[in-house]
């Protein structure tokens, strides 16, 4: 009986030429420096994440020659890592390009789907408590329970060419809203923003501003594209007393962290790396392939890798600041930030500590 060639995959046409069969490659006849240098990670975190996505991934390859979940995790780490399908890395795991990009979708959709898993802000009181004495420990602001930002990724332009997608320094690109603690783990993740929104649009519409509504214990840190609130402590415009500049001194230092954080991530998983290049893909998977890779990011710092081990040292961007009209002010939170800036900013408090 004749057999369709539609039904053959792609790897199946390529192991008749001698290419390696699908399981063939051994992650434990390799070093860990070889893991490290193509695939961005060593041997122990690529088999903890085969068993983390094992299940997931035999269910969306049920072919009777799918490729195995081993391999499938290595194609997608070696895309994240170099942002890149490039033939040698098919040849080295022994599928083709094509199948490639049906691993990195696979493995993705099955990262995505761990994402409750691994960033969360559901904020226990031991948890709470330890988030304040990390972050007062950076600079000396207390209360701190994570510091956020909204960062951009580069991606094609959409086919539509929806302007909404063009941010302010006139590239296409997807908004990520991120929030850290003082370790660079995220709490929160939202990866699918227009990059043309404002900053503040992006959080008046995420997830997180709806959790954060009526938290009265405690307070992210955002820099002055945000606005003032109870929740949000942002940096003085125009300090004027010592005490003032002291406060915005450490704020900068404090809110540095969700900045050395991301650039990390970028350093990591050259994909998101703007200078590379940008994702050839539509904005919904764009966001899917970065909140992917920031659940990647959590994964292995808590396997006790380092956050910050690969970061990059370029300076940090400069923002204006945001221009609210007064009637916009919270004048409660206007009170709360003089309150913290006189009792752990000022020389009488200096001078007691």
């Amino acid at each position: 009986m004749a057999i369709s060639i539609a039904i053959l995959d792609c790897d199946l046409l390529l192991h008749g030429r001698g290419h390696k069969t699908l399981d063939r490659f051994d992650l434990h006849s390799v070093s860990d420096d070889f893991l490290l240098s193509h695939f961005g990670f060593p041997r122990d975190f690529i088999l903890y994440l085969v068993e983390l996505l094992g299940e997931s991934l035999c269910r969306r390859t049920q072919r009777s020659r799918a490729i195995s979940p081993e391999v499938q995790v290595l194609a997608a780490l070696g895309f994240y890592t170099s942002g890149s399908f490039q033939t040698s890395m098919g040849d080295m795991i022994g599928i083709s390009q094509a199948s490639m990009s049906r691993c990195v979708s696979n493995v993705t959709k099955a990262l995505v789907e761990k994402a409750p898993q691994f960033i969360s802000f559901t904020r226990d009181p031991s948890t709470t408590e330890q988030s304040f004495q990390d972050f007062q420990r950076v600079a000396g602001i207390p209360g701190v329970l994570g510091v956020l930002d909204c960062v951009q990724v580069a991606i094609k332009a959409p086919n539509s060419e929806d302007s909404s997608y063009v941010n302010k320094k006139g590239f296409h690109s997807v908004a990520c809203q991120l929030v850290c603690d003082a370790r660079g783990l995220l709490l929160s993740a939202e990866t699918n923003w227009p990059g043309g929104l404002q900053d503040t649009a992006v959080l008046e519409r995420s997830a997180l501003y709806v959790q954060m509504q009526g938290y009265e214990e405690g307070w992210l840190l955002g820099d002055g594209r945000y606005p003032l609130k109870k929740w949000l402590i942002t940096p003085l415009e125009s300090p004027e007393s010592p005490a003032e500049f002291q406060y915005n001194l450490a704020h900068t230092a404090t809110h540095e962290i969700v900045d050395r954080t991301f650039r990390a991530i970028q350093t990591r998983f050259r994909c998101l790396d703007g200078t590379k290049g940008y994702l050839q893909y539509s904005p919904e998977r764009s966001s899917s392939i970065l909140l992917a890779c920031c659940v990647l990011h959590n994964a292995s710092l808590q396997s006790g890798l380092d956050a910050w081990t690969l970061e990059r040292t370029e300076p940090l961007e400069q923002h204006r600041n945001l221009n609210q009209k007064p009637e916009d002010r919270d004048n409660q939170a206007e009170e709360l930030r003089k309150q913290l800036i006189l009792k752990h900013f000022s020389l009488s408090h200096v001078s007691e500590d």
